[in-house]
């Protein structure tokens, strides 16, 4: 669909009428941080954005906003080849909710040149959501960067094995799914994933005994196994 240029202001506008206290209330249910949102669903803001051309610019005014969901158009409206690694930096220290940690680095930030770099980084950072990001980046390339190399996506298990004791919620859940995604995708990754998998489930650590278990229940599935040839 066809359509004129929007503002940033004429694209919070847009957010705003979409919103509802009920969305709000069932975000805030699900642990997502509602001070700064309209209560608007994710389909919604996807929506918006195949209506509006990619342009950098207007994606730095719309995160400059603060509004939750303008931040989540934001990593839609801009081009990972547009982004840089001071962007990164500044918008994974926005980070305050993890729906828009996620939403962000499975748009945008999975894809850029300087992916690799900002996962060791942010994997070393004490900030929670920043972290989070480490992971669930990790979790997203998995999935979206069929050009990576098994060998090179391997490289990311000491950092899962290496932060596997974070206790912190939203860390423990995103170190989980990075292990259970990259064991996910291919034979190849799926024997080393398991058993470290296994490794973890033996840890006298609490939170790295939990992601090991539940990432080898899932790595175990008969489905999974037949559909890698494991």
């Amino acid at each position: 669909m066809a359509r004129r240029p929007r503002t940033r202001d004429e694209l919070v506008a847009e957010l705003r009428a979409l919103g509802s206290d009920r969305n709000r209330a069932g975000m805030a249910r699900f642990g997502i941080e509602t001070a700064s949102a309209f209560g608007v669903p994710v389909t919604a803001i996807r929506a918006i954005g195949r209506t509006i051309r990619h342009d950098h610019d207007l994606a730095e005014t719309l995160w400059a906003t603060g509004y939750h969901e303008a931040r989540i158009l934001a990593s839609l409206v801009d081009k990972s080849q547009w982004v840089t690694r001071d962007q990164m930096d500044r918008w994974a220290a926005d980070f305050n909710s993890w729906d828009l940690c996620d939403q962000v680095c499975g748009n945008l930030f999975d894809r850029t040149p300087f992916t690799h770099g900002k996962i060791v980084q942010w994997a070393g950072d004490e900030r929670e959501f920043v972290r989070r990001a480490a992971f669930a980046t990790i979790a997203w390339r998995a999935v979206h960067d069929k050009a990576a190399p098994d060998d090179g996506l391997l490289a990311y298990l000491p950092l899962i094995e290496r932060h596997s004791a974070d206790p912190r919620n939203f860390v423990r859940k995103a170190v989980n799914w990075a292990l259970r995604q990259l064991g996910k995708r291919s034979a190849g990754l799926h024997a080393p994933c398991l058993a470290l998998a296994k490794r973890l489930a033996e840890s006298d650590d609490r939170t790295a005994r939990w992601i090991g278990k539940d990432a080898a229940k899932e790595l175990e599935k008969p489905e999974i196994r037949a559909r890698l040839g494991a």
